[in-house]
């Protein structure tokens, strides 16, 4: 019997979920990662109800999320540029969705995801991932991906994890990401390094507290929240790109370097309690915020797209990370029962036949790349179609989720 071979191109939180969702009796997987440490960046990332229920029920990696030191966010709080708390919205996530906002350090996320994915105490043959493994290309009728160093490995299945280069193989044009508007500066700061020497800011914001706070003034805004359990402090910090001190057209990656000082000056009408803290950010990143429009079509052969790579949207909702989550279920679901590899006829049908991958994850998806266009306006209104949800209904629509099949038997039956 034929093992069904999977090469999954990106070892990042879509690519290792998908690892992990797709691990089964005579499945070979491979992850291709292409930088040569597999690490990620210090930063801090939520996983929403809809996924943290996915990871810690469906794949049972209760204890290991604990083990990451995640916070349990339990709402948001917004304050004045006087440090006055002005609302307080309670998260009551477990209650009303069945599992909580979770906030990780990337890092430790990650890692647990690594673990899981090439652990052979869990179901199936391990997942090998291999790190200095760059695709730069792929055939995706034949099952063919091509490598940096020349190497060329055959799948019967391909999951594009990484987009950069895989989108050209599905669609007749790489689309083309557009500016918003707006830029992100991200800093992560030690809890003790803002109690030792920030104390004014302690006082009004503690640094400790289990809370998303927002400070909203100048047309910028602060987005903060702690992490592994109170031991660092992670800022977001949105600005107009019209007030930049820096070129924010040169910042495309969300890696990019950020510089302390034009910072400082783009903040300066914000009070010293409040930027006094940034200069404690052992590494400041600057990105410029883009969109995208919904993609036509995520597959091609053998060949599908699954997280950023099928629907980058902005970070106003939080979903990026968990609607990558969301496909990799979804490929598990499909998928589940084939244990050898299957005919190009019977997988294309998985992937793009109706009530299968792709049609039951593009109209949910598109429509949360929408709310979260809409979310950042006006930066981003640019005359499209209005989402017509409440805020409160649209987090129903999106933490509700119970797994890919289910949402498809609820939407035929409505």
């Amino acid at each position: 019997m034929s093992p069904f071979r999977i090469v999954i191109a990106g070892g990042g939180i879509a690519g290792l979920t998908a690892a992990i969702a797709l691990r089964g009796p005579n499945r070979h997987i491979t992850v291709l990662e292409q930088s040569s440490l597999n690490k990620e960046i210090g930063a801090l990332v939520s996983l929403q109800p809809n996924a943290s229920k996915i990871i810690q029920s469906s794949w049972g990696l209760k204890n290991e999320l604990h083990g990451a030191r995640e916070m349990v966010d339990e709402g948001f709080r917004i304050y004045n540029t006087d440090g006055k708390l002005v609302n307080t919205i309670p998260l009551l996530a477990r209650t009303i969705y069945g599992s909580e906002r979770l906030l990780f350090h990337r890092r430790d996320l990650h890692d647990v995801l690594k673990e899981a994915a090439v652990s052979p105490n869990r179901k199936g043959e391990p997942a090998v991932l291999r790190v200095a493994s760059r695709v730069v290309g792929c055939d995706a009728v034949a099952g063919i991906v091509a490598l940096e160093d020349g190497e060329r490995i055959e799948a019967d299945l391909i999951i594009g994890a990484d987009g950069i280069v895989l989108r050209k193989h599905v669609l007749d044009s790489e689309p083309c990401a557009m500016p918003t508007g707006h830029s992100a500066y991200r800093l992560m700061i030690p809890t003790k390094i803002l109690e030792e020497k920030e104390p004014e800011f302690c006082a009004k914001i503690n640094p400790r507290d289990p809370f998303t706070s927002m400070i909203v003034a100048h047309d910028c805004r602060l987005v903060m929240g702690p992490g592994r359990q109170g031991e660092v402090y992670g800022i977001v910090a949105l600005v107009p790109d019209d007030q930049m001190n820096e070129d924010p057209h040169a910042k495309h990656s969300w890696v990019s370097k950020g510089d302390l000082e034009k910072m400082l000056k783009t903040f300066a009408d914000f009070p010293t309690w409040v930027t006094e803290i940034f200069k404690h950010s052992p590494d400041l990143g600057l990105w410029q915020l883009r969109d995208l429009d919904p993609l036509t079509n995520w597959h091609h052969g053998r060949l599908i797209l699954i997280g950023d790579a099928a629907h980058a949207m902005l970070p106003t909702q939080g979903q990026g990370a968990s609607q990558a989550i969301e496909d990799s279920e979804a490929l598990g679901a499909f998928f589940e029962g084939v244990t050898e590899a299957p005919s190009f006829h019977a997988l294309t049908e998985t992937l793009e036949k109706e009530q299968n991958i792709f049609q039951t994850r593009y109209a949910r998806v598109s429509l949360i790349q929408a709310y979260s266009r809409q979310a950042a306006k006006p930066a981003t209104d640019k005359g499209a179609k209005l989402v017509k949800m409440k805020p409160d209904e649209f987090m129903d629509y999106n933490c509700k989720y119970s797994g890919a099949k289910q949402w498809r038997l609820e939407q035929l039956a409505n």
